[in-house]
Order: structure tokens, then C-alpha cells, then sequence
């Protein structure tokens, strides 16, 4: 059994889940929608060009969850995940997963979005395994800070080699799939990296490399 690792955003679904999730803070009334989505617009263009702060960004996208429970956040993301995330979702994707299924490859979701979204939406994906971006919760609620290593360029390596530790698992034969030339590190470290939508320099590396190269609708 091998793995089959998958980054989420721009690679299982057509879009970034945080900057959704941003949207659905502005209609929910907890921010104002126009300032906070070019702040918000702002951080993810420094992301697409490898010079986002992820502490910067999460620090600002949590800022509107303070002082809420992580069951009024679940609450809240399960209808939402429903009517915004499931229609975007890569049909490709879909098929991906069952090939790798029918395998009997053990999946895993590493994304550098937070578990109060990455996973109910690996959930609708039939996936039970995630390494994401874990939320501080004090006195049972949210305190907009974050927990341990962000899942993020090389971060997602550090969590990812923990996890095989802790599962007793290792990467002979893993693959992993992902858009951005923020995940080459990981990239370069499995045995079969496969490029989803790629950005211009995810796409140059790996025309260079021989790396196979999808288009996902």
C-alpha cells in the first residue's frame, strides 16, 4: 500500500478554500466584506508568487473567529462546504481518488489551510486523513492564533515526515499531487509527483523534470 498525498485547494476543487471562507465571513456580518477581501486578495497574491508570511495570513483570515467554539465554526462550515465547495470540486479529482482507492493506496490531504476547513471538505471527499494548519482553541474557543508547524512549503515536509513516524508509514512509492510551486519541496521529495493546473514556474520545473502534467476540470 502506498500513499497517495494531495494538496486541496486548486487541486481537489477549483478555488482556495480560506479566500471562499473569507466571502462567507463578509456575509455572515463579521467583517466588511470589500476591506477585508482585498486585504485578503492582497495576502493571496504574495501566496501565488512564493512570498506569502503564512503567519501573516492566518493571523488576519482568524482574526473574525475569536471568542466563537469550534461548534458554532462547524456549525457553520458543514451548509457552506455543501453550497460552495461541492461544486467545485475537480470531477478529475473525483476519478483520481477512486483509481487510487481501487489501488488500495492509503489517501492523505496536506494543505496549508486550517483543519476547521480542510476537513469537513476532505470528509465530502470520502477522505478521512488530513495534515492542516491546526487552530488554537483556550477556554474553548477560538484565539485566532494557530498550533504547531504550519502545513506550508517546507512545513508541510516537517508534519508529513511526524506523521509517517507516528503511522509507521513511509514514502516508497507515494505520490503527490499539487498546483503550486509553493509545494516543490514536497514534490521533490516523493516518488511520483504529479502537477494539477500548475502555475507558470510549478509548470517550467516540471516540463523539465519529466513530471506528468494534468488538467483538471
Amino acid at each position: 500500500m502506498a500513499l497517495a498525498i494531495f494538496d486541496l485547494d486548486e487541486t481537489l476543487i477549483h478555488g482556495d478554500c480560506a479566500t471562499l471562507w473569507s466571502e462567507q465571513m463578509g456575509r455572515l456580518g463579521w467583517v466588511d466584506p470589500e476591506s477585508f477581501m482585498q486585504r485578503n486578495n492582497a495576502l493571496m497574491d504574495a501566496y501565488s508568487h512564493g512570498k506569502l508570511s503564512m503567519e501573516e495570513y492566518m493571523d488576519f483570515s482568524l482574526e473574525p473567529m475569536v471568542g466563537r467554539t469550534p461548534e458554532e465554526i462547524e456549525h457553520l462550515v458543514a451548509p457552506w462546504v455543501e453550497d460552495f465547495i461541492e461544486p467545485i470540486i475537480f470531477s478529475d479529482a473525483t476519478k483520481t481518488l477512486a483509481e487510487h482507492r481501487k489501488a488500495g493506496d492509503r489517501i492523505l490531504v496536506i494543505s496549508a489551510s486550517g483543519t476547521h476547513l480542510v476537513k469537513p471538505i476532505a470528509e465530502r471527499l470520502g477522505i478521512d486523513e488530513i495534515l492542516a494548519i491546526n487552530l488554537e482553541v483556550t477556554h474553548g474557543v477560538y484565539s485566532g492564533k494557530t498550533e504547531g508547524t504550519l502545513t506550508y512549503r517546507e512545513g508541510k515536509i516537517a508534519r508529513l515526515l511526524d506523521w509517517l513516524d507516528a503511522e509507521e508509514e513511509n514514502l516508497e512509492g507515494a505520490s503527490f499531487y499539487s498546483d503550486s510551486r509553493n509545494d516543490l519541496p514536497l514534490l521533490l521529495r516523493v516518488d511520483f509527483p504529479h502537477v494539477v493546473n500548475p502555475d507558470p514556474v510549478l509548470k517550467a520545473h516540471a516540463e523539465s523534470a519529466g513530471w506528468p502534467i494534468h488538467t483538471w476540470k
